[in-house]
């Protein structure tokens, strides 16, 4: 095995009150592609910035290779003394480094290097981060958060960026999707301390799961222990009455250690209040445009929405998903075309900019409208703390001004705001952005079960997958010229339609363009038709996804057993390989069945 180029070791780090870390560690070597998860507020931000050099732990060991270049992509980036982008970001290379790369990478992230960096959106100046501290090719890359801000063609570019690296990585992301592609390899920080698992985020859930369950087998076997030993402390002695002192010794560590056992933290518990039912159709939209100076930003589009469907609108940054939505509810005009709104609407809205937010109220005040200590929640009265402790928010944290919330806390704040007031029409403008993967699990939840109607702009494709049940999208992706289209399912069952109708399209411009001298076919075959390849596919592929749905649910089976991680790691890592290999046939034919069930249904017209 290859010795780490860095390596941090029994780290220890507090604030005041409970440590933050205590005892993490994080080994990274040449080649590795490691995900950070945890909790918002778990220290995965901090373990980052120790090891970039940037914070300094009270205890632990540090050891970066002498020879080793490390970059950190910064939140906040510092623009200072720098005229261009370009200059800023040509800045982070090293003797020998090619300058070429900071253009190429500026470009593929929306930027020209000509922006004057104190105009700088927070999205812009994110992405000039990222060209900076990627141009180099360091040896290590640590980056928190990257694709926050990115459109969705940018965060697939980004991620064959760094699946192809030489660059060593460390990555935090609340994206599930960009994780799975990118990592291979977890670190997870739970109460201070980290755990390692030699494999990508797509097996981490369960391994996680398997790890609480062994965890809490422990602690319950641990209070059996000390159940049987006090029980002979009461009546296993001897007949001289004389006490075994080292096994009292060893009581009273059990005991310790069973009421020091920190569990794991919470999971956000919360519903969204009831409301009154909207009438059936929600919106009718009827062939709306609008267009900024000569740029068409909505050509005519027209659209139905009723109650209980749930829209997702994707599309690269500038495409105008925001306007499209505000057209949609009512807050822009159209330039031309009618939309109407359906009866007994109560829209909730969760903005990406947080700008319902004042930075000097208080969490208490804002989620009560400085209505005193209580709020009403579906009908009944609630305390203030009481509803905070139900999203993670300690009691002490009701006087706390917003200001000193984390990004995650704050959208978190403003779900517990909008779950708490009656809605049936939930409007979420890249509701995402800064959650923790819990977090997301809780909203994800919380819109698939939503009993009203929910518009969502996003660019987290496995949210987008989990929760619409249609999709908006430009008809050009690359280039958008206001032509939206709607397609049926999530963002994968778009991409699904879009290639099947772009495959069509490539077959009628070939077909028009075969000399008209050709012979016709007989009278009566004229009928295009599936072939038999095409045929037999179509009725035995449901019987092959049958089959690989069973052995899943084998597999599934045997992997539920708590134990077995503990027992057995390699039988569990093998069973979960074998679980990838299933699932990545399984949505292979689901998508060629589509394809072929899509194309039957129009050759039957």
């Amino acid at each position: 095995m290859a010795p780490p180029i860095l390596k941090l070791d029994d780290i220890y780090l507090s604030f005041g009150g409970a440590p933050l870390l205590a005892g993490a560690s994080l080994q990274i070597e040449a080649g590795d592609k490691i995900c950070l998860v945890g909790r918002n507020g778990s220290g995965k931000s901090t373990l980052l910035k120790i090891a970039a050099g940037l914070v300094e732990a009270q205890s632990g060991e540090v050891f970066r290779h002498p020879s080793s270049t490390v970059r950190y992509l910064e939140q906040a980036p510092d623009f200072a003394g720098f005229n261009t982008v370009q200059a800023y970001a040509e800045a982070g290379l090293g003797p020998g480094d090619d300058p070429y790369r900071v253009t190429y990478l500026l470009s593929h992230l929306g930027l020209t290097g000509e922006e004057d960096p104190r105009m700088l959106s927070g999205g812009e100046s994110r992405r000039a981060a990222l060209a900076r501290v990627m141009a180099p090719e360091p040896d290590i890359l640590l980056l928190d958060e990257p694709t926050n801000h990115l459109d969705l063609p940018t965060i697939e570019w980004l991620e064959g960026e760094l699946q192809k690296t030489r660059s060593a990585l460390v990555l935090i992301s609340h994206d599930r999707r960009f994780l799975e592609k990118v990592s291979t390899a977890t670190v997870w920080l739970d109460r201070g301390t980290s755990r390692r698992l030699d494999r990508g985020f797509a097996h981490f859930e369960a391994w996680r799961d398997q790890v609480l369950e062994a965890e809490e087998l422990e602690q319950h076997k641990l209070g059996k222990s000390i159940e049987r030993e006090e029980h002979w402390l009461r009546y296993g002695v001897t007949a001289r009455r004389k006490r075994n002192m080292r096994r009292l010794g060893e009581l009273q560590t059990m005991r310790s250690n069973y009421r020091g056992h920190k569990g794991p933290q919470g999971t956000v518990q919360a519903t969204v209040s009831d409301a009154q039912e909207s009438g059936k159709l929600v919106i009718e939209a009827d062939k709306i445009t609008k267009s900024f100076g000569e740029r068409a930003i909505v050509t005519p589009f027209s659209i139905r929405v009723h109650r209980g469907d749930c829209i997702g609108l994707v599309g690269p940054n500038g495409a105008g998903k925001t306007t499209l939505l505000k057209m949609l509810t009512g807050q822009l005009a159209p330039d031309s075309g009618t939309v109407k709104l359906g009866t007994n609407l109560e829209i909730a809205t969760l903005d990406q900019k947080r700008e319902d937010l004042d930075p000097e109220d208080t969490l208490a005040n804002y989620l009560t409208d400085g209505r005193g200590e209580n709020l009403l929640v579906n009908g009944e009265q609630r305390h203030v703390t009481g509803y905070m402790k139900e999203f993670l928010f300690q009691p002490e944290q009701a006087r706390t001004p917003i200001r000193n919330l984390s990004g995650g806390e704050r959208a978190r704040l403003m779900l517990a705001r909008i779950l708490s007031r009656p809605t049936n029409l939930l409007i979420l403008d890249e509701p995402t952005n800064d959650l923790d993967i819990e977090t997301l699990d809780l909203l994800q939840e919380i819109v698939a079960g939503f009993p009203g109607t929910v518009i969502l702009v996003s660019h987290d494709r496995d949210f987008l997958d989990r929760t619409v049940t249609s999709t908006i999208a430009p008809a050009v992706p690359d280039a958008p010229d206001g032509r939206w289209i709607e397609y049926a399912g999530g963002y994968s069952d778009m991409l699904v339609q879009r290639k099947g109708a772009l495959e069509e399209r490539r077959k009628a411009e070939k077909a028009a363009e075969k000399p008209k001298t050709q012979e016709a076919p007989a009278s009566g075959s004229s009928k295009v038709k599936l072939s038999f390849k095409q045929k037999f596919a179509l009725e035995n592929l449901p019987k092959e996804m049958a089959k690989a749905e069973a052995e899943i649910a084998k597999r599934e089976q045997v992997m539920a057993d708590p134990n077995l991680f503990t027992r057995d790691p390699a039988a569990f890592n093998r069973l979960a390989s074998e679980m990838e290999k299933l699932r990545a046939g399984l949505t292979k034919m689901e998508e060629e069945w589509l394809e072929l069930e899509m194309l039957r249904e129009e050759l039957e017209g």
